[in-house]
């Protein structure tokens, strides 16, 4: 019954019922609050993708409530079809239409404890973008869904540093380098090397450990992957780092981990 339908009753010329209504209202209005603020505060903040060699992960932080400590996640992701393959007018049509493609649950990482997912197989179409959101639940209580940014893993993904062996000879050091492999694998079962998908430079440096171990020499810059560095000293330690390069997006690799050796 509702309190407009309630019979008053009086104690010295005061409404009880009035006064009894007005205090459930405030603390029902109390709970109603508390539970919003429950709410905001346990959902996920800054929720964006990272990806290496195409290895694309879902990050994001817990909300600044204590509760937040304790809360388990739901992730969901979605492929915006067809934006490679159409003008903007097409693609804008062709959501007029279609609708953007549906939330689907990514089943591994639904009621997890962690704050990272691997969406690496669910973005494999590399050329399209997606986008993740994740939900936070914590004692009962749910969070709104957090959005990441548009990722577009061509785009996007870092490129790895090459693989470099070393090689030396008489004042001279024979290198052999690798281009990092994306997680994608041939009908055979080899992965699939990062140069499938773009064309990449190496760019190879020289540390001459007897001058100085962080100035790094320039000495190649190509696709070759075999090249040979000469007029070296013997008796001398050197070390060599390499990086990929890749034009059209103007970005380079971190360094790859230094090989030495000394020549005799």
């Amino acid at each position: 019954m509702s309190c407009s339908n309630t019979p008053p009753f009086r104690y010295r010329g005061v409404s009880l019922t009035n006064t009894l209504c007005y205090h459930s209202l405030l603390f029902a209005a109390i709970l109603v609050l508390g539970k919003q603020d429950l709410q905001d505060s346990i959902k996920p903040q800054k929720v964006e993708f990272r990806s290496l060699n195409f290895n694309s992960t879902l990050h994001w932080q817990p909300g600044r409530a204590r509760e937040a400590r304790d809360a388990v996640y739901f992730v969901q992701y979605k492929k915006l079809a067809g934006r490679s393959q159409h003008s903007l007018t097409s693609f804008l049509l062709f959501l007029h239409r279609y609708g953007q493609s549906t939330w689907q649950n990514k089943d591994d990482c639904w009621g997890i404890q962690n704050y990272v997912c691997d969406l690496t197989t669910e973005t494999s179409d590399i050329q399209e973008p997606y986008y993740g959101r994740v939900k936070a639940v914590s004692a009962g209580i749910y969070s709104d869904w957090s959005l990441s940014c548009r990722f577009t893993p061509w785009r996007e993904t870092m490129i790895g540093p090459p693989t470099v062996i070393v090689i030396h000879s008489n004042k001279s050091i024979i290198l052999k380098l690798q281009a990092p492999r994306s997680p994608y694998k041939r009908k055979r079962g080899s992965q699939i090397p990062m140069t499938n998908y773009y064309d990449l430079l190496y760019q190879v440096f020289i540390i001459n450990n007897l001058l100085d171990e962080q100035h790094r020499v320039p000495v190649y810059e190509g696709k070759d992957k075999v090249i040979k560095i000469e007029n070296l000293r013997p008796g001398v330690s050197y070390c060599v780092v390499a990086k990929t390069y890749v034009p059209m997006l103007d970005r380079s690799s971190a360094y790859s981990s230094r090989q030495c050796t000394v020549l005799q």
